[in-house]
């Protein structure tokens, strides 16, 4: 089966083809055209700017993604398209030329949510790497901060998630403030690291000493957790974003330069380690599932190093998808689009966008 699909919730247009057999999944082609240059001249993304650039590239990339796979439209068994979450005018540019395409071809139409989307990424690096069901999920990533329980490959139940801001967006937002260019997460991460050494002096294990450091223990620099209190597995990176920006103002109007470095250190140390708690709160609640974390964020060497080892203490898989396919992308649609293919979630003319979340909270 050779799936076309189409990813344009955000700031980047996608399409990609992706063929599958016996639920092996081989990516021939992901074509991504993306939009941060435009967007960080304003520090952030623009809707409008963002729904007129996938409008102008959507076709264009649909041509080159079937050249790059050596294939014709006509050897297309199934069409995916993200249909929600997402910014809305964003994700009709993509459903309305998918519902199209669809429709004048006459090739089946499946709807994906972009959550399940970056999940299935999990299944594009091998079998072997494969998560088995049911398993944990965390979605990392701009806009989502959230753990699922994944009963099937369609069935997703949400049971812990941010009350306020997503951890993509806090780094966004912060790291605009100490001057790293939109989006922050690969400079943030760069620069909490030269932080994390500075503090404890070891280029290797740096993180575990990390708390022990007379950095850590300045009170300057301190800032609160986000994991929220008591049982529940849900986040509010809202806190700590307002922490760190006073923390930032009562330097500037003391007329100090704080060591960018050592905050940044301090501000990934308290997101990674809320991070770190719920998901081990999750592996108690549910022992012996396997835990994928997908998303933009999910890119951070030092979210990655330490849920590894939450993983191995827990004697369970950690799957991590490659840096490549963290963000949004149209392959790891196909991937979802399958699944939802297999379950009977054919789509038609009616097909809508939503900017709503459709996995169910319990």
């Amino acid at each position: 089966m050779n799936i076309l699909a189409f990813e344009s919730s955000c700031d980047e247009t996608s399409a990609a083809v992706v063929a599958v057999e016996n639920e092996s999944f081989t990516v021939k082609s992901n074509i991504i055209a993306s939009q941060i240059e435009t967007h960080r001249l304003y520090g952030g993304v623009v809707p409008e700017i963002a729904s007129r650039a996938h409008t102008e590239a959507i076709s264009r990339i649909t041509y080159e993604a079937l050249e790059v796979a050596g294939v014709t439209l006509s050897q297309i068994d199934l069409i995916a398209v993200t249909a929600n979450p997402g910014l809305i005018g964003a994700l009709l540019v993509g459903v309305n030329f998918a519902k199209g395409l669809a429709a004048a071809n006459g090739i089946p139409l499946v709807a994906v949510d972009h959550i399940k989307g970056h999940v299935s990424s999990s299944y594009l690096s091998g079998e072997e790497n494969a998560p088995g069901l049911p398993f944990l999920a965390f979605a990392a990533s701009g806009g989502h901060t959230a753990i699922y329980k994944v009963e099937s490959h369609t069935d997703f139940k949400l049971i812990g998630t941010t009350r306020d801001d997503a951890i993509g967006e806090s780094f966004d937002k912060i790291g605009r403030i100490i001057g790293i260019p939109y989006p922050a997460g690969r400079g943030f991460d760069a620069l909490a690291r030269e932080g994390f050494i500075k503090a404890t002096g070891d280029e290797v294990n740096f993180y575990a000493k990390y708390k022990k450091s007379e950095a850590y223990k300045d009170k300057e620099m301190a800032l609160p957790s986000p994991a929220l209190s008591g049982e529940t597995l849900d986040f509010s990176f809202s806190g700590l974003k307002t922490a760190a920006i006073n923390l930032l103002h009562r330097y500037e109007q003391a007329g100090r330069e704080i060591d960018r470095a050592l905050f940044a250190a301090r501000y990934t140390y308290e997101a990674v380690e809320a991070v770190a708690k719920k998901i081990k709160m999750a592996l108690d609640e549910h022992p012996g599932c396997d835990v994928v974390v997908a998303g933009g964020v999910a890119a951070n060497s030092h979210l990655r190093a330490r849920l590894a080892e939450i993983a191995r203490v827990a004697g369970v898989r950690l799957l991590l998808p490659p840096v490549s396919l963290c963000g949004d992308n149209a392959a790891m649609i196909a991937a979802q689009g399958y699944f939802e293919f297999m379950a009977g979630n054919l789509s038609d003319s009616s097909l809508n966008a939503s900017a709503l979340d459709s996995i169910e909270h319990i």
